[in-house]
C-alpha cells in the first residue's frame, strides 16, 4: 500500500476522532434516583417515591412532594405560610420541566395559590405558553382548578404601599427553594421547584426559581441540576444550565456542581460569599451537591429508601482574573 495513502487514511481517522462527540463513561447507579434541596427535602423524596411506587409518572412524583412542602411551608421559605414580601404578603414562583420533549410550566408573583407548582405544572400541559406571572397566573390557576384562597384583604396593603407606607418592620430573613429532582426507572427526568423567595423582597421580584436554566434545568439525554439560595447570584449566571452543559461534557454530577460554584465565585466580586447551593443527577443515577459558602443538607432517594445527607462548603481556590 503506497505510504501517501497511509498517511491520508491516518489524518482521517485523527480528524473523525478530534469531531467526534464527547461521551460520558460512567456506570449505571440506582434508578429511580431522586434528590432534593434542605432537611425537608427527605419529606419531598419519600412522598414522591411512594407515588412512584403507585404507579405514578415522574410528574405526578415531583408535583406530590413539592406539593407537600407547600402545604406545611418548611422553613418559612416555600407556600403561602413563607415569609411576605416587603408590603407584607407573599408572591410565590414555581416551575417544572419534564425532559421528553423538553416541557416547561412556570409561574411567579404568583398571590392567594395554595400550590403553584401544580399551577406550574398546568401551564406546562393546558397552555401554549412556558411561564406565567402576577394576576394572569392566579387567574389561570384558578380556571384550571388549583386550590385558593381569597386576596382581597392584599388591595390594602398594596394600597398602603403605592402611597409609600412602608411597614416598621421586615422579616428579610431566608430564602430557601424546594427543589426535586428525578431520573425514573426508564431514564427519563423530570423536576421542580418552588418557593417564596427572599424574605422582604420588593413587591413583584422574581428570583431564580422559576427561571428555566437558573433555578432548575433538565435534559432527558444528560440529567438535571437545580437551585436554592439568593436567587440574584444564581439567574445572573444561568447556573443550572452551565452545571448540565458541564455533564453533557463529561463532568459528573458532582464535579460540574462545584466547579459552576468556583467559576460563578472567580468571576462575581464577592467572591465565595454568594449564599448559592446546587443539586444535579444525570442519566446514569449519579448525583451530587455543591455550596458556595456553608453546609449544604440535601436529601437522596432510592428503591430502597431515602438519607439526609451533606456537603461542606467548597474549598475555595486562588483567584485569578479571567475566564476558564
Amino acid at each position: 500500500m503506497p505510504i501517501r495513502f497511509l498517511a491520508l487514511l491516518s489524518l482521517s481517522f485523527l480528524a473523525a476522532c478530534a469531531s467526534a462527540p464527547a461521551t460520558v463513561e460512567a456506570s449505571r447507579g440506582p434508578r429511580p434516583l431522586l434528590i432534593a434541596t434542605w432537611p425537608f427535602g427527605k419529606i419531598a423524596t419519600d412522598l414522591a417515591l411512594q407515588s412512584l411506587r403507585a404507579g405514578g409518572s415522574r410528574l405526578d412524583a415531583v408535583e406530590a412532594g413539592i406539593r407537600e412542602i407547600e402545604r406545611l411551608s418548611c422553613d418559612g421559605s416555600v407556600g403561602l405560610g413563607g415569609r411576605p414580601n416587603a408590603a407584607g404578603y407573599p408572591q410565590l414562583d414555581a416551575c417544572i420541566m419534564d425532559g421528553p420533549g423538553h416541557r416547561a410550566g412556570s409561574v411567579a408573583g404568583l398571590e392567594g395559590i395554595v400550590h403553584p407548582i401544580s399551577a406550574a405544572r398546568r401551564v406546562m400541559e393546558r397552555s401554549k405558553h412556558v411561564m406565567l406571572v402576577g394576576e394572569g397566573a392566579r387567574w389561570f390557576a384558578l380556571e384550571h382548578g388549583v386550590e385558593a384562597v381569597p386576596i382581597e384583604e392584599l388591595a390594602e396593603r398594596k394600597s398602603r404601599w403605592a402611597a409609600g407606607e412602608r411597614p416598621s418592620e421586615t422579616d428579610r430573613a431566608g430564602h430557601d427553594t424546594v427543589t426535586l429532582l428525578l431520573v425514573d426507572g426508564a431514564g427519563h427526568i423530570a423536576g421542580g421547584c418552588s418557593t417564596s423567595g427572599a424574605g422582604g423582597k420588593l413587591p413583584g421580584r422574581v428570583g431564580d426559581s422559576p427561571i428555566l436554566g437558573s433555578g432548575l434545568y433538565v435534559d432527558d439525554e444528560v440529567g438535571a441540576a437545580g437551585a436554592t439560595g439568593l436567587g440574584e447570584n444564581v439567574m445572573r449566571y444561568c447556573a443550572t444550565f452551565w452545571i448540565v452543559e458541564l455533564m453533557r461534557q463529561g463532568r459528573s454530577p458532582q464535579e460540574a456542581c462545584e466547579e459552576v460554584v468556583h467559576r460563578i465565585a472567580r468571576l462575581d466580586p464577592q467572591g465565595y460569599d454568594l449564599d448559592i447551593c446546587f443539586i444535579a443527577l444525570d442519566k446514569h443515577g449519579r448525583y451530587g451537591a455543591a455550596a458556595s459558602n456553608s453546609r449544604f443538607p440535601f436529601a437522596v432517594a432510592t428503591e430502597t429508601g431515602s438519607e439526609l445527607l451533606h456537603v461542606e462548603r467548597v474549598s475555595p481556590r486562588a483567584r485569578t482574573g479571567g475566564a476558564q
